[in-house]
């Protein structure tokens, strides 16, 4: 397959969408970011890349730090984090409260921000410096020290997480929250702040695509089945409450995140990650969704 060929001929012609969306405003530091700007790139675990656009621009990599958190939380807790977070799709926006007093506090999946935060929550748990940890861990994934936080976005950021403040504090009150709310939320938006570009992201997905193991330096950061696991949570619930469709559309498991990134993968096969700011109304890269879906239109191949 001629992936290189592919994803320059996607490139070219999906340029045509740039002013459909909108770029995320909620955050200010994250709406000062150039809309016009769009990356690809793919790494193949048989050593293969490829890269067009803007795949070497950083990015904040917001929701997608999710599926990294989770990976750490797992490794060490196993099944017991499901005592903390569900499994099932929320159906609802990724900042939603509105299932939580229905279900005594318990988040309905690790990706939606409730979730996050609780998985956030476990982490500060079993590492002393968090921080530093999440940093650790990423830079392994991908073979770069030179990943670092977007110290302007995570300070934006927290200056505007009055609804996460909300969502912690109210599963603090079922006892779903165990650590400080300020700190926790310190954790949670330094964590979404991590600064990528798209060939990094890309790189960092191979574990998942590997059952788990890191083929940079050979780590198990996750036995098979938990890989397997975390692949079919990024199907159900990896792009809120348009998951169902990017599914149908693109037929992988993947993570979005409002910066406007998508990492996704193919077991087996290849990691894949696109960046383009400008979100559709459900809170994702409206070029990086129709950049997956034409991808695994063009290559004949998908999970399915």
């Amino acid at each position: 397959m001629d992936y290189k060929a592919v994803i320059e001929n996607i490139y070219r012609e999906l340029q045509a969408l740039w002013g459909q969306g909108k770029v995320a405003d909620y955050i200010p530091a994250l709406a000062e970011v150039n809309p016009r700007q769009y990356g690809i790139a793919l790494h193949t675990l048989d050593g293969q890349s490829f890269a067009v656009g803007d795949a070497n621009t950083r990015f904040s990599i917001q929701s997608i730090s999710k599926v990294f958190s989770m990976a750490m939380v797992t490794r060490h807790l196993g099944d017991e984090i499901w005592k903390y977070v569900g499994r099932e799709p929320s159906g609802n926006p990724f900042n939603s409260l509105v299932q939580l007093e229905n279900e005594q506090g318990i988040p309905r999946n690790p990706f939606i921000n409730a979730g996050a935060l609780v998985v956030t929550d476990r982490l500060m748990s079993l590492y002393s410096h968090p921080k530093d940890a999440i940093l650790e861990f990423v830079r392994s994934l991908c073979g770069n020290d030179d990943i670092y936080y977007d110290k302007e976005i995570a300070r934006s950021e927290r200056a505007n997480a009055d609804r996460n403040m909300a969502l912690a504090y109210f599963m603090k009150s079922f006892g779903n929250i165990e650590h400080d709310v300020d700190a926790l939320l310190d954790v949670y938006c330094n964590q979404c702040a991590i600064s990528m570009n798209c060939v990094d992201l890309s790189r960092a997905f191979l574990f998942l695509c590997n059952h788990g193991l890191n083929p940079i330096n050979g780590e198990r950061i996750l036995t098979a089945s938990q890989s397997k696991r975390l692949g079919a949570l990024m199907l159900t619930c990896g792009f809120y409450d348009e998951s169902g469709d990017f599914a149908f559309r693109a037929g992988l498991p993947g993570k979005s995140g409002v910066g406007g990134g998508i990492a996704a993968y193919i077991p087996d096969n290849l990691s894949i990650s696109v960046w383009s700011p400008e979100l559709n109304r459900h809170g994702n890269s409206l070029i990086g969704v129709e950049t997956l879906e034409r991808f695994t239109t063009d290559i004949g191949s998908s999970i399915f």
